[in-house]
């Protein structure tokens, strides 16, 4: 990335898990790369368990998968940008992230983290993102949604009942 502009990137790989943070991530990949007229690359990856082979074909068959990365590219084009969608398969998501951004020798990889918490209301930030910012061979940013709203009080109003009419 050119120190100069520090939003200047020439490819990046965004990570889309179908969650909230997807459209957050697509939206500011593609106003902060129009100028440059950066490539955006939206990866999904399924992941498969320990208990199937790895080259079963479980990916082509998730229309669920298909929905995200068709909806990532919507977005994207809505904005005038373009986003290559790549569906995957790994054991791993963090492992096949890194991959990805290797190969495509990207300058930029983009994740998302939901606001999520433990039992015991500690943030949880789970493992891929760890293993993310350790082993990428290029900057990360990660892209956290914001704090939900706290529901508010339940409020009771006395002496407000249904009238005759309404019971």
């Amino acid at each position: 990335m050119s120190e100069a502009n520090p939003s200047a990137f020439r490819r990046a790989i965004l990570a889309l898990n179908g969650g909230d943070c997807d459209d957050r991530i697509v939206r500011l990949a593609a106003e902060l790369g129009r100028a440059g007229h950066a490539e955006l690359v939206g990866v999904h990856i399924v992941e498969v368990g320990w208990t199937m082979p790895l080259d079963a074909d479980v990916a082509a068959r998730s229309e669920e998968a298909q929905q995200i990365l068709d909806h990532a590219e919507l977005t994207a084009e809505s904005l005038k940008g373009r986003l290559e969608p790549v569906l995957l398969q790994a054991r791993d998501v963090g492992a096949a992230l890194i991959d990805e951004a290797t190969e495509r020798d990207a300058d930029l990889l983009v994740v998302g983290l939901p606001y999520r918490k433990r039992f015991g209301g500690d943030f949880a930030i789970g493992r891929t993102i760890p293993y993310v910012l350790k082993h990428a061979p290029c900057e990360v940013w990660v892209v956290r949604e914001p704090i939900p709203a706290a529901p508010g009080p339940m409020l009771a109003s006395v002496g407000t009942g249904l009238g005759k009419e309404h019971r």
